[in-house]
């Protein structure tokens, strides 16, 4: 069954010595699969082990991965003293050669680049990894689910839609027959018969254009990433509905065909969500 691009997953866990984490996953609709993470302090080098949890379980989409702590153990606050006493004799020497009088202030010195940072402590990033999966993937259980029951809802409206095309096409090939025969009738010789129908014939649209809906409704009921397939199965039946409004002789055949084109527009624009 399709899935939505869009949807929201998030649990919180209280972890004892690092306080109460929670993750939030939210994805919305892209071409491929993007992952943006804003994660705490020290969780950095772990980005790589949620991106794969996260690749695993979905295959399209932008997904925004939020963690947060709270009340847990402060980080200690590491100074590089090597490059704090290279920042101020690069100042001093500053001073000396352009005659500067103003010093340094204690603000200045902790804010320039390396100076000041967070220690990240290998020993607990290890030790809360099992039980950090554990809770990503209970945030990707609810992402999922609501992908889901999102895409069950997509796929009704595009059920329905081709349902819509087909019945319009059904009517376009009854009508078709009739005004080909009246208008043929008419016609006196076979050479300006056969150039009125080598203009207006819509035969071989209409054939492949049920053919393409047919095939629609097909892979609407398979799984997997199939948002792409779609769209380009899409494209072509409004490729046909364009070419038999270009050449169709009859005002019913050419109301019914914008009908179908509308609904084909429909189905495109619903197919960007997706995965």
């Amino acid at each position: 069954m399709i899935k939505s691009m869009t949807g929201f997953g998030s649990k919180a866990r209280e972890i004892p010595a690092f306080g109460k984490i929670s993750v939030e996953l939210r994805s919305s609709n892209h071409k491929f699969l993007e992952t943006v993470f804003h994660l705490p302090e020290g969780f950095l080098s772990l980005e790589d082990r949620i991106k794969k949890e996260i690749e695993a379980r979905v295959k399209r989409g932008r997904i925004t991965c939020v963690i947060n702590i709270i009340g847990g153990k402060t980080s200690n606050v590491f100074i590089n003293r090597p490059l704090l006493k290279n920042y101020i004799l690069a100042l001093k020497k500053i001073q000396g050669q352009f005659h500067i009088q103003d010093e340094a202030s204690l603000d200045t010195l902790i804010h320039l680049p390396g100076v000041l940072s967070l220690a990240e402590s290998a020993i607990p990033k290890e030790k809360i990894w099992p039980r950090l999966e554990r809770l990503v993937n209970l945030a990707l259980d609810d992402l999922v689910k609501m992908r889901s029951k999102e895409g069950q809802a997509l796929y009704r409206y595009l059920k329905n839609r081709a349902g819509a095309i087909k019945s319009q096409l059904d009517t376009v090939k009854i009508r078709f027959k009739k005004v080909i025969k009246a208008k043929s009738a008419e016609i006196n010789t076979d050479e300006e018969r056969s150039s009125f129908l080598k203009n207006t014939d819509i035969s071989e649209e209409v054939e492949r254009l049920t053919f393409h809906l047919r095939n629609f409704i097909y892979k609407l009921s398979k799984d997997g990433s199939i948002g792409k397939e779609l769209d380009f199965i899409a494209q072509e039946m409004q490729r046909e509905a364009n070419t038999m409004g270009a050449k169709s002789c009859d005002a019913f055949i050419s109301t019914w065909v914008v009908q179908i084109k509308s609904q084909v527009e429909k189905i495109r624009e619903q197919l960007q969500n997706i995965e």
